[in-house]
């Protein structure tokens, strides 16, 4: 039987890059990768990706008011559930941008960076998003690192970074005038500040170890 993994379209997520990564990955897995706005498909997929681009209350607002809401926290309940970027903001109690409450699925908050006055070590001044790739140090053991060396480089565009309430909750960080977590991990719940995507072969092996993650 064909599993399917659903990525979720309500509006607000780099949705071509993401499910053609997903699908390239899943090409021998014997997964069916569908992009949905149709929260019973999510409801029914085996595993979900919730990605996000933009502000934090822009794509809360649009998930809510898409009718997914209740399909995403359902899957963050019962079944693998991956986010990406904002969709891995949106998971946490709050955010400073624009002063927006979140899913509440991960204890902490969202903060802006405010690098003013730092040097990056090239003698540089620090840029607010940051825009580029960076090296991830992965804090804990995770299935989803497997085949992914520590310190690999991913590509970022963000403004805003999660932290945690639970140290036991960050799976990977990243520096960028302040250390800081860019993967969260709880139970079924995976998540990336940056993009896989966009992120050449590191990119796709977590991509390809999240259809394969039985958690």
């Amino acid at each position: 039987m064909t599993r399917t993994v659903a990525v979720v379209d309500y509006g607000m997520g780099n949705l071509r890059s993401v499910s053609q990564a997903v699908a390239h990955v899943a090409r021998d897995a014997d997964v069916r990768v569908i992009v949905t706005a149709n929260p019973e498909e999510v409801y029914a997929a085996e595993r979900v990706v919730l990605p996000g681009q933009g502000a934090m209350r822009d794509c809360l607002r649009e998930l809510h008011d898409s009718g997914l809401k209740d399909a995403v926290l359902h899957a963050a309940a019962h079944k693998p559930l991956m986010g990406v970027c904002v969709g891995m903001q949106m998971l946490l109690d709050h955010s400073e941008e624009q002063d927006t409450p979140g899913l509440g699925l991960i204890g902490g908050r969202v903060k802006r960076f405010r690098p003013e006055g730092q040097l990056q070590p090239d003698g540089s001044r620090y840029k607010v998003p940051q825009m580029g790739w960076n090296r991830v140090f992965q804090t804990r053991a995770h299935p989803l690192w497997a085949g992914v060396p520590d310190g690999a480089w991913f590509y970022f565009v963000h403004s805003y970074y999660a932290q945690p309430s639970d140290a036991r909750h960050t799976a990977g960080e990243t520096e960028y005038g302040v250390r800081f977590t860019c993967a969260l991990a709880r139970d079924n719940i995976f998540a990336t500040q940056f993009h896989p995507e966009k992120s050449a072969a590191h990119g796709l092996a977590l991509y390809r170890n999240f259809l394969h993650w039985k958690p």
